[in-house]
């Protein structure tokens, strides 16, 4: 099994920054891809930016620019930094991992809200 906890939400003026961490525990030999989705209220999860185990990466258009994601794997961890960051930008984001190439695992979220 593979756990994944999130850390570094919170609220934010919009032009701000955030960094976002998710730490990965369990059987994290066996992750592939690391990644993060948002959710905003009465909208779906969709993909903010995704990490191959090798570094190879790709970003929601509304983000790209803005976001950088990355990934330490010694510590088993995958970061995305948030920078000029606009109200629309206010959603639940989730940490997320591919496993074994088949199973997804998800983290609980961690909220961020950029005022305006």
């Amino acid at each position: 099994q593979v756990q994944l906890v999130e850390s570094g939400g919170g609220l934010v003026q919009a032009g701000g920054s955030l960094r976002l961490s998710c730490a990965a525990s369990g059987n994290t030999f066996s992750i592939n891809a690391m990644g993060w989705y948002r959710q905003a209220p009465g909208k779906q999860r969709d993909l903010v930016a995704i990490i191959s185990s090798g570094g190879s990466t790709n970003y929601e258009d509304s983000v790209k620019g803005r976001f950088t994601i990355s990934r330490d794997n010694a510590k088993n961890t995958v970061y995305l930094q948030m920078n000029l960051l606009k109200p629309e930008d206010t959603a639940v984001y989730y940490c997320y991992a591919r496993v074994d190439s088949r199973y997804d695992r998800w983290g609980q979220g961690t909220q961020v809200t950029v005022s305006s």
